[in-house]
């Protein structure tokens, strides 16, 4: 993405040092953006807490109340590809929520902005990080989270030989659904801009990416939630085999969510002509939530609709919520 804008949210809590177990550095408000024309350097920050492995820096997000021995869900949240990890705080603004409950977030960069097979370490190192800072014991739930390609990415690990043993559930912000796929609409998905060339809806490594991601073996239990925005999609199946995998009940839909704020960021570069598939100017919203009932084990599939929704409108504030009630209503 291109020009990002962000729009000032509630205060969001930072860890200045995650080595340090028994003080922290959390800071409400910092690294945010005021209401309007954010800074581009502000867009950019990677962060301000430094993996030791790798020198990369990642955000953390947790509650400024937090202390040692408190129970914490946590969360991996993976930017889309183009993007960045504090556009990506903004596009799923869960860090609004970490006071309310209980929530430790880490929102790693990408450095060429394409989640690739050689980040995983650093994702790796990052988990580790946090249960060291926090007690393994003490996280009572850890979910993946990821925008498109960062959600491509997210079910790519799931499984892995790392991430197997301590996921508990994967939550894709229109990144590809486990357990059937809807159809997509023809079209351009990204259309190009008035004075730009043609280009690939999706970049070439990104599609890569996704590819290789889509192959991975999903030989492990999880957790599912799927959002997508409506115009994504031609249509959300009825069904879905990961609910059949856990001997769900026939999907049930909830009261809708209705949103009268908007959300924070949209992407401003691919404005001239928009597209709906590809996601305009952030606005309120409507949200339809279909859950499987009854899955054994305590897990949770769910599907999220965001009608009116394109790609790359941030999520407003009442289904970022309904995401995080859905996440923590999945046993641990």
């Amino acid at each position: 993405m291109k020009a990002l804008h962000l729009a000032a949210a509630g205060a969001l809590a930072l860890l200045a040092s995650p080595a340090a177990t028994q003080t922290s550095d959390n800071t409400n408000g910092q690294l945010r953006c005021p209401p309007a024309n954010c800074p581009g350097e502000l867009v950019i920050n990677p962060g301000r807490v430094e993996d030791p492995k790798t020198g990369r820096k990642f955000f953390l997000d947790y509650p400024k109340d937090w202390k040692p021995g408190d129970k914490v869900t946590f969360v991996l949240n993976l930017h889309g590809g183009g993007s960045f990890g504090n556009w990506q705080r903004h596009y799923f603004p869960i860090t609004d929520y970490v006071d309310k409950y209980d929530l430790v977030v880490a929102t790693p960069n990408a450095p060429p902005r394409v989640w690739r097979s050689e980040d995983d370490p650093h994702l790796q190192n990052i988990v580790e990080m946090v249960e060291a800072k926090f007690g393994k014991e003490n996280i009572q739930r850890f979910w993946l989270a990821g925008h498109s390609q960062g959600g491509a990415t997210s079910r790519r690990i799931v499984c892995s030989d790392f991430f197997r043993t301590r996921v508990d559930g994967f939550l894709s912000l229109s990144g590809g659904r486990v357990g059937g796929q809807p159809g997509r609409p023809p079209g351009p998905f990204r259309a190009p801009q008035r004075g730009e060339p043609a280009a690939p809806a999706t970049p070439p490594a990104a599609a890569s990416s996704i590819a290789q991601a889509m192959a991975a073996p999903l030989n492990c239990d999880f957790s599912h939630i799927y959002t997508t925005g409506e115009h994504e999609i031609t249509a959300l199946p009825e069904t879905s085999e990961w609910a059949t995998k856990y001997g769900c009940g026939p999907r049930v839909r909830r009261e809708d969510i209705v949103d009268t704020a908007a959300g924070y960021v949209y992407d401003s570069g691919r404005q001239d002509p928009a597209t709906k598939a590809w996601g305009r100017l952030p606005g309120p919203g409507k949200a339809e939530v279909f859950v499987y009932p009854n899955c054994k084990d305590g897990r949770v599939v769910a599907d999220v609709v965001r009608i009116d929704k394109g790609h790359t409108e941030g999520l407003e504030p009442k289904v970022t919520e309904e995401l995080v009630k859905l996440m923590l209503s999945a046993s641990s």
